[in-house]
């Protein structure tokens, strides 16, 4: 990009601060804008990867005092319609200042021996590229892969993977060996309490930068395969608990598997109904913010076939629901007629 392009553009205006913004406006408005107008968040957007470009040019100058103070002077004489000319002391008058302002930035000290400032004409005229050079360290401004200023390091681009895990290894945690695109072996481990379809991002495990700045990081999008007996329901496990008739009916203390492996013991009422949801504290995931419980339904077993004094016990108690008019189905008959 040309000394005269970067020269014309407003700084100030591009970052949106006033010019008299501090160190810290600076940076907190660059910010702010960077992240708005970065490609990464604007894929396939031509206008947008100009303004982060510009941006990053704009911040690469003002954040830097010295540059800043060059750009200030620069701006305000070249604001005032006036050129640069080249010649000794027979060139045009009334420099002074001037002459002072360029001998301090390109080390010729205060009477401008090399470059003389005038507003009219007379001299020859200099090429402002070869002036401005001086502060990118050759002929093109401050320099940049863009063509404008350096923005800075930027984060290595961030890589997907997908793995499926047992509901086990997802419970508690577990260390994977994931193969990456190109070939190398990535190992890393997903914390406890990991849900199907969630996606981890594990920081640091993705492309490196290409100039220096953070290496980006690894998406792993986690399948959980379904266990034969434990679901999940937020950070709580729930299982089917089989009880039989006579458990129901008359009460019973029976033993509810967890994850972990060991077995717990529950106690089951008399006359409790099937589908009674029990609790067991603590028995669930574990995350780190909280440990969820295990919650046992109760699932009554009917007997397929019943022989001798078993069938007839039933009979019985069916002959005394009958004689005594009990109907299980009255309530819902009365709710079904409204």
């Amino acid at each position: 990009m040309a000394s005269q392009d970067w020269l014309e553009k407003d700084f100030y205006k591009i970052l949106d601060v006033p010019q008299d913004a501090s160190e810290a406006d600076i940076k907190k408005a660059y910010r702010k804008l960077a992240r708005k107008w970065h490609p990464d968040q604007n894929p396939g957007d031509q206008a947008a990867e100009q303004k982060f470009k510009d941006i990053g040019e704009a911040h690469s100058v003002l954040s830097d005092p010295a540059k800043r103070q060059e750009y200030d002077q620069l701006r305000q004489m070249v604001g005032g319609g006036a050129r640069f000319t080249a010649g000794g002391p027979g060139g045009a008058g009334g420099a002074g200042g001037f002459e002072d302002l360029f001998g301090s930035m390109f080390g010729g000290g205060g009477g401008g021996q090399n470059v003389r400032f005038s507003t009219g004409g007379g001299g020859e005229q200099i090429n402002l590229d070869d002036i401005l050079g001086h502060f990118g360290g050759g002929g093109g401004g401050f320099g940049s892969p863009y063509g404008g200023y350096q923005a800075g390091p930027r984060k290595g681009a961030d890589v997907e993977a997908r793995t499926t895990v047992s509901f086990r290894d997802a419970a508690n945690g577990e260390t994977l060996s994931l193969q990456a695109a190109n070939g190398q072996t990535i190992k890393t481990r997903i914390p406890a309490g990991v849900k199907d379809g969630q996606t981890i991002r594990l920081r640091g495990k993705g492309q490196p930068s290409p100039n220096g700045g953070p290496t980006g990081d690894l998406l792993l999008h986690v399948t959980v395969q379904p266990h034969p007996v434990f679901h999940r329901d937020g950070n709580n496990l729930t299982v089917d608990l089989p009880v039989t008739f006579a458990e129901a009916t008359l009460g019973a203390t029976v033993s509810v598997p967890t994850l972990s492996g060991k077995q717990v013991k529950v106690k089951i009422k008399a006359g409790t109904p099937s589908g009674r949801k029990l609790r067991v504290k603590g028995e669930g995931i574990t995350t780190k913010s909280a440990t969820g419980d295990l919650i046992a339904t109760v699932q009554v077993v009917v007997p397929e076939k019943l022989d001798g004094e078993a069938k007839k016990a039933v009979e019985t108690l069916a002959r005394q629901d009958r004689e005594g008019g009990v109907d299980p189905r009255a309530e819902l008959a009365a709710k079904a007629a409204q």
